[in-house]
This record gives C-alpha cells, sequence and structure tokens, in this order.
C-alpha cells in the first residue's frame, strides 16, 4: 500500500497489523477511513489464516476521533441507526476473533471507542484517553457510552463522560481501561508479543469463550449459562479438548508452562 491509503495493513505469521495512517489528522478518521477499517476487519474475520489482529496508528498517536473538518465541511463519516457499520467503522462488529489494540499517543473520542471496542488495550508511557468530543458537541455513538462503564464501572464512566477529562496511561491501567504497559514506541511491539502468545493457544476453544463473555451482558443468568455450555460442547465436539488432554497427560502445560 502507499503512504497515502488512510488505513495500511501487514502480516505477521498468523497475525493482522492495521495501521490508521492519517498522521497529519492525528490519525482522525474520515469518511474514506472508516469505510477502509470497516472492510479491513470484516476481511481479518473471515481469513481462516489470521487469528489475531492488533490495531494502532502512525505518527505517534493512535486516533484522535473522527475528523472534524470533514464533519465541518458536510463530509462527515455517515451515521445510521442500524447496520453493522459505526461511525469510525468495524465499531458494531461482533468478530470471532479477537483484537488487540496499541496505544501511543491520543486515543480520544471516536478514537478512545475504537479503542474500547478492541478485546485488551495495550499502552506506551505516551498514551492518553479522553472523550474529548464533549468540547465540541460531538456524541459518542460508536459505543462509547456501552462499552465504557462495561469495561471501568459506572461511576468511573459518568465521570470521563461528564467532564472529558484526560486519562494518562497509569490511571488507565488502574481502572481497567488499559491491559498492559510498554515504555514509549513500544507498544505495537508488547502488542505483537501479546498476540502471538494468544494465537498458540487452541483457537476453537478461546473464541468460543471469548464469544460467551460477549454475549452474556444481554442475557440473564440462567440464559448465559446454558449458551456457555452450548458453545462448551461444541468445543468438546471439536476434539480439540480431547486432544489438548492428551498433550497434557504427557506432560505438556504442567507447572503453569505452555
Amino acid at each position: 500500500m502507499s503512504g497515502e491509503d488512510p488505513v495500511l495493513t501487514r502480516q505477521d505469521g498468523n497475525i493482522l497489523i492495521v495501521t490508521i495512517n492519517r498522521p497529519t489528522r492525528r490519525n482522525a478518521v474520515d469518511r474514506e477511513a472508516a469505510l477502509a477499517l470497516y472492510d479491513v476487519f470484516k476481511a481479518f474475520d473471515a481469513d481462516d489464516a489470521l487469528s489475531v489482529t492488533i490495531l494502532t496508528g502512525t505518527g505517534g498517536n493512535f486516533c484522535a476521533g473522527a475528523d472534524l473538518q470533514a464533519v465541518a465541511a458536510g463530509k462527515g463519516n455517515p451515521v445510521r441507526p442500524d447496520g453493522d457499520m459505526g461511525p469510525m467503522g468495524p465499531t458494531r462488529l461482533e468478530l470471532s476473533k479477537p483484537v488487540i489494540a496499541a496505544i501511543e499517543g491520543y486515543a480520544v473520542a471516536g478514537g478512545m471507542e475504537l479503542a474500547l471496542w478492541c478485546d485488551l488495550r495495550v499502552v506506551s508511557d505516551t498514551a492518553r484517553f479522553g472523550v474529548f468530543c464533549r468540547r465540541f458537541g460531538v456524541p459518542l455513538i460508536d459505543g462509547g457510552t456501552i462499552r465504557l462503564p462495561r469495561l471501568i464501572g459506572a461511576s468511573r464512566a459518568t465521570d470521563l463522560i461528564l467532564t472529558g477529562r484526560e486519562v494518562g496511561p497509569d490511571e488507565a491501567l488502574a481502572i481497567g481501561l488499559a491491559n498492559y504497559a510498554a515504555p514509549a514506541g513500544h507498544a505495537l511491539d508488547r502488542a505483537l508479543q501479546l498476540a502471538n502468545d494468544i494465537a498458540a493457544f487452541p483457537q476453537t476453544c478461546m473464541r468460543t469463550d471469548r464469544l460467551s463473555a460477549m454475549r452474556q451482558w444481554s442475557l440473564d443468568m440462567d440464559t448465559a449459562l446454558k449458551a456457555e455450555v452450548a458453545g462448551g460442547l461444541d468445543v468438546l465436539k471439536s476434539g480439540e479438548t480431547l486432544k489438548g488432554a492428551t498433550a497434557f497427560t504427557k506432560g505438556k502445560g504442567r507447572h503453569g508452562a505452555f
């Protein structure tokens, strides 16, 4: 891809690295970038050769949200009440495989919503979160008002949503907004290590447990438990569990070694 493409991709084994490439806008997402992100993640989910994706940004920033210059010019991202494409692109997709955000610099407004959509967030010392769109009358419409309370709890989420204040990496880690830390410039390196660790596990079981954890929010306890068992039975039928148990009897994975 050329340097002018709004979204770049490269493959590292069975890991796909997706990079928002609009550094002069701090990787703010316009209509073209949103569509590109959506297409990339749809293709990732359908590709059996890929196990994990990392989402990151160029130029020392993750994503500064929607491109407000495009919005002011009447060329903002489409906002529709239905369909599986959000204004920032993939934020309404339920993927069958995990996505890790590797965050340097700003992950604010819609960029924070993109990070919340990911399964895990690796932050460098430069990372900064915040509902900065509070300052400009731009609403959270890419799942932010839903995913943020689910991740960090209602009280903390309400604080961030009402005040729009900046959150640094230490606080992000302390409140569960971020999962892993890295030195400045090394968020992608740490995310790649994490992605390879996840990709090395038996995938059917891992993906089934992940989806159960994601889908249980809308279910009552009894329905959620039945759904968990149904997914688990599919894993058992796949033969993956028997294969793992056999490997265990031969000494693999004991005493914390994987």
